[in-house]
């Protein structure tokens, strides 16, 4: 497994604390640590000087304690802590993965579970609120997805279709499709009121409030979710 992982494991840069001024870059590589360094002051003696860099193995970073300070001084500790994983051979395979094949993981998850996975870092807090990831869910949880929810969820976006019941969710479409209908109308100027009227009511008929099966709606109840949000109330 190792052998899938890429250079660098982990690579970090910065300027150190005040009334430090200096630049700091940290690179750990499957074979080495690198810490590179800029000396940015005011002071004539130091206009000149050269950048350094230490370049050591991942057992020599481990037993220098001194380079572990400079490290946790600048980083602080949890990148500390980091680097001595990797040097120690414990990696994050999970960090290296790309987004597409985290979001097909996520998918297999509890709500419950995806709740507590946004939680752990910001990666997976912005994956797991990702319109990518609420479609997928939407997809695997329905049978079929009409054109009327995709073009809904363009405008409300997946999560709020994933958590809107099939009631709601027959309401939104139909008064989207009365607000479609009504723009048509006042671009046609050559139709009257009253064939507009008809021909609205007619074309209702004919395809139902939503126009595709009930059973291709997921029907989540939002109270299912680890932060619930009451549907609108949109009857009025």
């Amino acid at each position: 497994m190792a052998s899938l992982l890429t250079d660098p494991l982990l690579e970090v840069c910065g300027r150190g604390p005040a009334p430090n001024k200096n630049f700091y870059y940290l690179t750990v590589n499957k074979s080495d640590v690198k810490w590179r360094w800029w000396t940015i002051s005011l002071r004539a003696v130091d206009r000149y000087a050269k950048p350094g860099e230490l370049r050591e193995s991942h057992q020599q970073f481990l037993d220098n304690t001194w380079l572990q300070s400079e490290v946790s001084l600048v980083f602080g500790r949890p990148i500390l802590q980091y680097a001595k994983a990797l040097c120690q051979g414990h990696f994050d395979y999970l960090d290296k993965l790309p987004d597409s094949l985290l979001l097909r993981i996520i998918n297999y998850l509890e709500l419950e579970d995806v709740g507590q996975l946004a939680r752990t870092s910001h990666r997976f807090k912005k994956l797991c609120g990702s319109e990518e990831f609420w479609e997928q869910a939407v997809r695997r949880r329905c049978n079929t997805v009409p054109v009327d929810v995709e073009s809904l969820a363009l405008e409300e976006g997946w999560r709020e279709i994933f958590f809107t019941s099939k009631l709601q969710l027959q309401k939104k479409i139909s008064r989207r499709r009365l607000r479609l209908e009504e723009q048509r109308g006042r671009q046609v100027s050559s139709e009257s009121p009253e064939t507009n009227r008809t021909s609205s009511s007619e074309e209702e008929c004919h395809h139902g409030l939503i126009g595709f099966d009930q059973n291709s709606c997921c029907g989540v109840d939002p109270d299912l979710s680890p932060e619930p949000e009451a549907a609108p109330d949109t009857s009025q």
